[in-house]
């Protein structure tokens, strides 16, 4: 049997993923959209569900930074 302790923390970090990046979701939504572009997670293990989380959300967190530069650039160009 896995150790409890380590719900705690697993969920702590998908809270937090969920928070910071699509707080307007649903939990339904975040799953939903998460598991439809990455597969069945049936047999991942808890590190490789919160890799291939962070994985999936690293392409919009880029594109984000991205916009806040080219935002930031306008402004210094006033």
């Amino acid at each position: 049997m896995r150790p409890i302790e380590r719900i705690e923390p697993f969920l702590k970090e998908v809270g937090d993923i969920w928070k910071e990046r699509f707080p307007d979701w649903r939990f339904g939504q975040l799953i939903y959209n998460f598991i439809s572009e990455n597969g069945d997670p049936f047999c991942w293990e808890d590190e490789e569900f919160l890799a291939r989380l962070n994985a999936y959300l690293q392409p919009e967190k880029e594109e984000e930074e991205e916009e806040e530069e080219a935002e930031n650039n306008k402004k210094d160009l006033k």
